[in-house]
């Protein structure tokens, strides 16, 4: 942990290189890319150490910040599942079980999340764009509607949101206050926070510090895509290689770019709705951000209310999409986005073949073994 503070404190490096491999043709393939930062910057002020990691663990995982005692952070955003529930509209209040096994306690009102559940792996780079960036992570875009800036702020958003944590115990501007209150009474927690951030200071910034401390620990920044931008030629397959140059060619990179893959900006596509929610516009016209590609083979379902299953499905949603084909009854053809394009068959194999480049599993996935508020770890 203390080499781990030691990068940290340096700010962040992008590394961009070019690299070249033949295909099973002979043929030279050459790209250019930028991977992932090695370290991670912070905010001016919530500089990362131990004491606040660790602290911020423990909330992610106390079910104490929930109205009803029963939904943590980690109730959604599941380790063993990349930080995901594999569901595709998420169950916070009322609900029990663990991934696709979620549901909601029987004699509960029903009451679904808004959107799917986006992994936190990599939030800490959210912004990144390209190496020219001047990036801040005070001001990174969260949400699929880009509604609030730095994890700080979006580590309470949550708690707030009836469906995801509040339910009804609480008001939506009572809900801190009162989580503040509880965890005042907690003499673990009270030691905790003074250890930390001095005497007396449980407070809704202090316990979004925390907990954006630890989610900037959930990064994963090794994958073989990352290694062959650094210089390993071999440690993407030739499809994989054939799978980057069809992304670029068909325009995939106009919106998924950069070391994230993701240009942090909000795109008409027309998404099929979700039964299971009301009507979505997202920011009023069905704009969505762009999402990071990484890890999306651990992060299934896809799309902001997770309306496709597999990558293929979402492959053949922008083929037709690319056309000018709205998949959306509330989305006329001409708002779709410009940048979309159609592809082939065998661009699509390719595609799906260099998406699983962008893999790396090798982030944190420890529970912790109890909580300050002796509730159950994870919540229900």
């Amino acid at each position: 942990m203390k080499n781990l503070l030691i990068l940290f404190a340096f700010g962040f490096i992008l590394t961009a290189t070019s690299c070249s491999k033949k295909d099973d043709n002979n043929n030279v393939v050459s790209v250019t890319g930028t991977s992932l930062p090695v370290v991670v910057t912070t905010p001016t002020n919530n500089a990362l150490d131990a004491q606040k990691i660790a602290l911020g663990k423990l909330l992610f995982f106390d079910p104490i910040l929930s109205g009803n005692k029963d939904v943590a952070c980690a109730s959604c955003h599941q380790p063993n599942l990349a930080y995901t529930d594999n569901l595709d509209i998420a169950v916070g209040v009322n609900g029990v079980g663990s991934g696709t096994a979620r549901n909601f306690i029987a004699s509960a009102n029903k009451l679904f999340t808004k959107r799917n559940t986006p992994t936190i792996v990599n939030t800490a780079f959210n912004g990144i764009v390209n190496l020219s960036d001047n990036y801040n992570p005070a001001t990174a875009p969260m949400f699929y509607d880009n509604r609030v800036s730095s994890l700080e702020l979006q580590s309470l958003e949550p708690i707030k949101a009836l469906e995801e944590m509040r339910g009804t115990i609480f008001t939506a501007t009572t809900a801190l206050d009162s989580v503040v209150a509880r965890l005042k009474n907690i003499p673990q927690y009270v030691t905790l926070f003074k250890n930390v951030f001095g005497v007396g200071e449980i407070t809704a910034d202090n316990l979004s510090k925390a907990i954006a401390a630890f989610e900037r620990t959930i990064v994963a920044n090794n994958s073989p895509y990352d290694r062959f931008v650094r210089g390993e030629t071999t440690a993407l397959t030739n499809q994989q290689i054939q799978g980057l140059n069809s992304f670029k060619q068909t325009g995939c990179d106009k919106c998924h770019s950069g070391a994230m893959f993701s240009d942090y900006k909000l795109h008409i596509l027309s998404v099929p709705d979700n039964s299971k929610i009301a009507t979505d516009v997202g920011n009023g016209s069905y704009a969505f951000r762009t999402p990071t590609l990484r890890n999306l083979s651990l992060t299934a379902p896809y799309m902001h209310n997770g309306a496709f299953q597999t990558l293929s499905d979402v492959i053949r949603f922008y083929d037709n999409v690319g056309k000018g084909q709205s998949q959306n009854a509330h989305v006329p053809n001409n708002q779709l986005d410009n940048n979309l394009r159609g592809l082939n068959d065998n661009q699509t194999t390719q595609i799906i073949a260099f998406l699983q480049s962008l893999e790396d599993n090798s982030f944190d996935k420890t529970v912790p073994a109890s909580v300050p508020s002796n509730l159950k770890v994870g919540g229900n």
